[in-house]
């Protein structure tokens, strides 16, 4: 039996198109994916994110356990609300999951997980936990609204929200009575993620649909993040990928003196493959696992679709080290060769083509 979102009786009276993801039933869509698609880029659109799930970590030791866990280092945060994106580790450098790290205190952190990893996430945190209290937060709902109008329509929608974050930059959050305001997001635009008590979500969601925020699906949330260049876990990165070899060599700090889990293996080991975006040159469409030649060797794509901003193909892919962007190589579609560029993402950017 697939899990339900606080928002599930909202989205089929809104006609979504439920499907199963990570055992939740979700939205594919409510009509058109790719008009969702550029509500997002041209105006303002929200998606249900309640499948994900916000742990909070209280105690003493809450800083020194995220020293321990994440690539990244905590010791960034030193605003109340600022956010770090990071990925967690297993012992052998592998990505047990993606994540962004609200700090709020040195003893008082949100962080938020995937929803297919939730459960194993979970379970590693607690077991290296000692005694930080790791609180999983199944009473909130969590509602994206992104695009260049987001923040303005959100300040119709829930009045007196103006005030707690027109400050914020990106990547900061901030307290409205008992919801978090986060400039964060999944689309390459700007926006919201609303963190708000479950039994709020519904009248809040109708709020913003009010104030002209149109609903959005999964499939618009891929292609987004796609043109985005932002990883997805489970494709772009797993338990047997490196970040280093997954195109998140930025959100690794192996300089600072700590330790954390995983860091041997990540100084030591020079990475084989990287990650590039690819353009299709030729007619088609780029779709994971299809195999990639190039003169380095063979590589493979981890994400691709049809993007519909640029209207052409395009994908994410591992490749063999020394692969460079400008590179003109060769994806295995249906038994034919078509030409692709290699590129560095992201795609598109607040609106703008980048490549």
């Amino acid at each position: 039996m697939a899990k339900q979102t606080p928002l599930y009786a909202t989205h089929v009276r809104l006609g979504g198109k439920m499907v199963d993801f990570a055992g939740w039933d979700m939205p594919l869509h409510y009509g058109s994916q790719v008009e969702e698609h550029h509500h997002v880029r041209r105006d303002a659109g929200m998606f249900d994110v309640s499948h994900m799930l916000a742990l909070d970590l209280d105690g003493a030791g809450a800083h020194d356990l995220l020293h321990k866990l994440i690539a990244n280092n905590v010791d960034k945060l030193t605003v109340p609300g600022r956010a770090l994106y990071s990925c967690m580790l297993n012992p052998q450098g592998g990505v047990i999951d993606d994540l962004i790290v609200y700090f709020f205190r040195p003893d008082f952190y949100r962080i938020v997980v995937n929803a297919g990893t939730a459960d194993k996430d979970l379970a590693w945190i607690s077991q290296h936990a000692g005694n930080v209290s790791v609180k999983p937060r199944r009473d909130l709902a969590m509602i994206a609204v992104q695009g260049p109008n987001a923040r303005a329509k959100a300040w119709v929608a829930l009045p007196g929200s103006q005030a707690a974050s027109a400050e914020l930059k990106p990547f900061h959050a901030a307290w409205f009575g008992d919801a978090l305001i986060a400039r964060t997001g999944y689309t390459g635009e700007d926006g919201f993620e609303l963190m708000i008590p479950a039994e709020r979500a519904e009248v809040t969601w109708d709020a913003l649909l009010a104030a002209g925020v149109e609903p959005a699906g999964l499939g618009a949330r891929d292609t987004l993040r796609l043109e985005a260049g932002m990883a997805l876990y489970g494709q772009d990165m797993d338990e047997q990928t490196s970040p280093l070899e997954a195109g998140l060599a930025w959100t690794v700090d192996l300089a600072a003196p700590r330790d954390f889990i995983g860091k041997s293996v990540l100084a030591a080991r020079r990475p084989e493959k990287q990650t590039f975006g690819l353009l299709l040159e030729d007619r088609g469409v780029l779709r994971a696992h299809q195999k990639v030649r190039t003169a380095q060797g063979e590589g493979e794509i981890t994400s691709g679709s049809f993007s519909p901003t640029m209207n052409r193909s395009i994908a994410l892919a591992r490749m063999p080290a020394g692969v460079a962007a400008g590179d003109t190589v060769e994806v295995e579609i249906r038994d034919k060769r078509l030409k692709a560029t290699v590129v560095k993402p992201p795609f598109v950017r607040n609106g703008k083509v980048l490549v």
